[in-house]
């Protein structure tokens, strides 16, 4: 545990010290966030945030893969840890120049179907699945559902990536259970070698997160941009795809069977809200004969604050979600799946009373901005 805890602080220091320089260039080069008619902020900022995410995620690579607990991850795996860093380069190297120039949808969606192809061509493939052995049929079929999940997976990141430091304590905090989740998973499955490059790779994920929120939390200085939402979503799915179907069910106990024959739930528990806005958009724009991809301020975080929170609230009501469902998620592998369940409504109902409940204030979405517009003024 202490080596992973290590490598989360490497890669957050390290992305710490890297975000002033992000940003330094994000300015020299015109990276900028306009002020549009669906934004919530209310100044141009800078972006590229994802080079010092990427450069906390390298590093902190780099550095595990010196240390003896953490040797064989890399030598067993072949080039399959780095090719996860390979994949966060491309999708990053895609971000910044859609930070700066505004890449067409296609072209970007292009570019993500490469980077997760890169990806499984280095071994991050979903080939088997632990239910009752069962495999996928073919290659082709292979490929294709580990480039669908890994898309799918940085899209969800990126739509919800709306308010300072949404994105980037959304997926700290899921992360933090899928690290979990993969830890406990493989101590039990390994008891006696149980170092996990799905464990480093969500560690080192944290740790990017955790090191760019003090930039990034309302009133932001920098946005991660598409460079880091995209980047965070192809890492944390790269993290599902290894752990699942390394575990071996023989070998774990009845009380922990329900997380073994759904090894995506946590994965999926952790983007549920990125998930659920994202296809409420795609189905939305679609149904008004619109690109899935087409802009507009209908997102949660925007219905959050039409409905009287303030954008630190709105954000904090997401983490609150996000956590009701990861940590949920995780608590299978430690308890009977009924107490979870019970467990996991009370949690649910609590959020609930506080989403629509005492941490709403006054005023909607327009009156905020107003209210913002005219301080500035002054």
């Amino acid at each position: 545990m202490r080596v992973y805890l290590l490598v989360c602080l490497v890669a957050a220091v390290v992305t710490f010290l890297l975000t002033p320089l992000a940003r330094w260039i994000a300015t020299r080069s015109g990276a900028y966030t306009a002020v549009r008619a669906r934004d919530v902020h209310t100044v141009p900022t800078p972006r590229l945030g994802g080079l010092a995410m990427l450069g906390g995620l390298v590093v902190s690579f780099v550095i595990a893969s010196h240390i003896p607990f953490l040797q064989p991850v890399f030598r067993d795996s072949g080039n399959t840890a780095w090719g996860v860093i390979g994949g966060a380069a491309i999708v990053c190297a895609i971000g910044v120049v859609d930070d700066i120039w505004d890449l067409d949808w296609m072209i970007k969606l292009v570019g993500q179907i490469l980077a997760a192809g890169l990806m499984a061509w280095q071994g991050v493939q979903l080939i088997t699945l632990p239910i009752g052995g069962l495999t996928i049929g073919s290659s082709r079929m292979s490929l294709f559902v580990t480039v669908l999940m890994i898309v799918v997976a940085m899209n969800a990141v990126n739509f919800v990536d709306g308010l300072d430091g949404l994105a980037a304590g959304v997926v700290a905090i899921g992360g933090g259970a899928f690290f979990v989740y993969t830890y406990i998973l493989t101590l039990n499955s390994s008891p006696l070698d149980y170092a996990s490059l799905a464990s480093l790779v969500v560690a080192a994920l944290v740790g990017v997160c955790v090191g760019f929120l003090p930039f990034n939390f309302h009133q932001a200085r920098i946005f991660m941009g598409d460079s880091g939402s995209m980047l965070i979503g192809l890492t944390l799915a790269a993290a599902a795809i290894i752990i699942t179907g390394k575990i071996d069910p023989e070998k774990i106990s009845g009380g922990q069977t329900i997380p073994v024959y759904l090894p995506m739930l946590l994965p999926f528990a952790v983007l549920v809200l990125p998930l659920l806005d994202m296809t409420m958009a795609v189905i939305r724009r679609l149904a008004q004969g619109k690109s899935p991809f087409h802009p507009d301020r209908r997102h949660l975080h925007h219905r959050l604050l039409s409905i009287g929170h303030t954008h630190r609230r709105a954000v904090f009501v997401m983490y609150l979600w996000t956590g009701v469902f990861a940590f949920g998620g995780v608590s299978l592998v430690a308890f009977p799946w009924r107490d979870v369940v019970v467990g996991t409504l009370i949690a649910s109902a609590v959020a609930l009373v506080l989403t629509l409940g005492p941490l709403r204030g006054r005023g909607g979405y327009d009156d905020h901005r107003t209210a913002r517009h005219a301080t500035r003024a002054r």
